[in-house]
Parts: structure tokens; C-alpha cells; sequence
């Protein structure tokens, strides 16, 4: 296989951290472009950053959907119908905290697990070594893992909403006094097509903050475990914080 002989040359970081970031993602962007680099390590990085959080993000589901159940019910007491509960499980679920709370949790897992991954290999000098085999680092480190977290988001966020529909109508069922014919009246009364979309666009995003996050802080880690445990930490921070900041944007642009 050949592979593309343009480096990225790379140097820590003395600008603004906003310049520095928009640059990194510019030379992210640019290495697109090295399909034969990056196209064979997607899959398997698409397994680990997606398929291996699905459990993590289904276990948080469950009981977001429980707690919303619960709690909507203690709210509505006495002032609205109780099949209200259907439309508010419903539209909170796939509108903010299956999308949210699904970031957030993979936030920790998979931008703590790039940036862990990419600050050792570059404290242990294998980013160097990978330039001098004529690799393009952002090719093939970041580009791969940014790609399949943007792809895989929105999939575990998919399961996510429906495992948190899904406990909110069993605890309705169960622990309330509600029916199940008067829970999906509530979930269809207010239901629109946009709610689930909103929600898969918004994963997306935040996967490609995540990740981007993740390697950036990973391929800027000083040398030594207490610099990469410093990048680990901040890459979990700045994850975290994307994801608030482009909910608000993502809430200000489609709503």
C-alpha cells in the first residue's frame, strides 16, 4: 500500500486555544483526503468507540427513563391528565437526555480511551516513528477514530432512546396508575418526526467533539504518566463541555 508522503508537522501549542483547536481540526479535515490510510482502520475502531459503549449507554437509559417516568408523574399529580407522562418520557428522552446523557457517558469512556491511547504512543515516541514510515499521523490516528465516533453516536444513541422509552412506559405500567393504551396516547399526542432526527444529529456531533477532543489532547500530551494522565483528564473536561455547548447551538439553530 502506498501511502500519502505529506506530513503534518506538528508543534505544541503557543496560540489561543480556540486558534489551536480550529487549526488541528483544518489538518484533520485536509487528511480526509488519505482515503488508504485511514479506510482500513475504521471498522475496528467503529467497534470499539460504538459497539463497545452500547452497554454503558443502555444501562444509563434504563434508569433515565424510570427517573422521567417517576418523576412526571409526581409533577402532574393533580393538575394535567396522567397520560401526560407518555408525551414527557417521550419528547425528553429523544429530544435532550438520551442525546446528553449518552454523550456525557461516552465522553469519559471514549475520550478518555483516545487520548489515554494517543498520549502513550506519543510520550513512547511512536507518532514519530509512524512520520518517519511516511504516515500522515492525523490520516491515521484522528481521522479514523473522529469518523467512527460521528457514525456511531447517533446508532448507540438510538438504543439509547428506545431502552429509555421502553422503562419509562414499564414503570408506568407498573408503578403507576396507568395503562398502557393511555401512556402511548401521551407519547403520539405530542410525537413529531424531528424529535428523533434532533436527537441523531445532535449524537453526531458530539461524537466527532468527543473524539476530536480525545486525539488532540492524546497527541498533545507532554512526556511522562502525569502528562498523559493531564491529557486524559482535559480531553474528558473539553469532551463534556462540547457536547453542552453545541446542544445549546443545535437547540438555537433546528428549534
Amino acid at each position: 500500500m502506498t501511502h500519502d508522503s505529506r506530513l503534518t508537522t506538528y508543534s505544541p501549542p503557543r496560540d489561543g486555544f480556540i486558534t489551536h483547536i480550529g487549526r488541528r481540526s483544518l489538518e484533520t479535515f485536509r487528511a480526509v483526503a488519505d482515503v488508504p490510510t485511514w479506510s482500513p482502520l475504521l471498522v475496528g475502531q467503529m467497534r470499539r468507540l460504538g459497539v463497545d459503549s452500547v452497554p454503558i449507554a443502555l444501562f444509563i437509559a434504563v434508569f433515565t427513563g424510570i427517573v422521567l417516568s417517576l418523576l412526571s408523574s409526581y409533577i402532574f399529580t393533580g393538575a394535567v391528565p396522567l397520560y401526560f407522562v407518555g408525551a414527557l418520557v417521550g419528547k425528553t428522552v429523544m429530544m435532550e437526555l438520551g442525546p446528553v446523557l449518552t454523550g456525557m457517558a461516552l465522553a469519559g469512556r471514549v475520550g478518555a480511551s483516545i487520548a489515554a491511547e494517543l498520549g502513550t504512543m506519543k510520550v513512547t515516541e511512536q507518532v514519530d516513528a509512524l512520520e518517519t514510515l511516511a504516515y500522515d499521523r492525523n490520516a491515521y490516528l484522528v481521522v479514523p477514530r473522529v469518523l467512527a465516533a460521528t457514525l456511531m453516536f447517533p446508532v448507540v444513541t438510538a438504543f439509547a432512546m428506545a431502552v429509555g422509552v421502553t422503562s419509562g412506559w414499564i414503570t408506568a405500567v407498573n408503578l403507576l396508575d396507568l395503562s398502557t393504551p393511555e401512556f402511548f396516547k401521551g407519547l403520539r399526542m405530542f410525537y413529531q418526526f424531528k424529535d428523533i432526527w434532533f436527537g441523531l444529529v445532535k449524537s453526531a456531533s458530539f461524537g466527532a467533539a468527543v473524539a476530536l477532543m480525545g486525539c488532540l489532547q492524546g497527541l498533545d500530551s507532554k512526556s511522562g504518566a502525569q502528562g498523559v494522565g493531564q491529557s486524559t483528564t482535559r480531553a474528558v473536561v473539553l469532551g463534556c463541555e462540547a457536547i453542552l455547548v453545541l446542544d445549546a447551538f443545535w437547540a438555537l439553530v433546528l428549534l
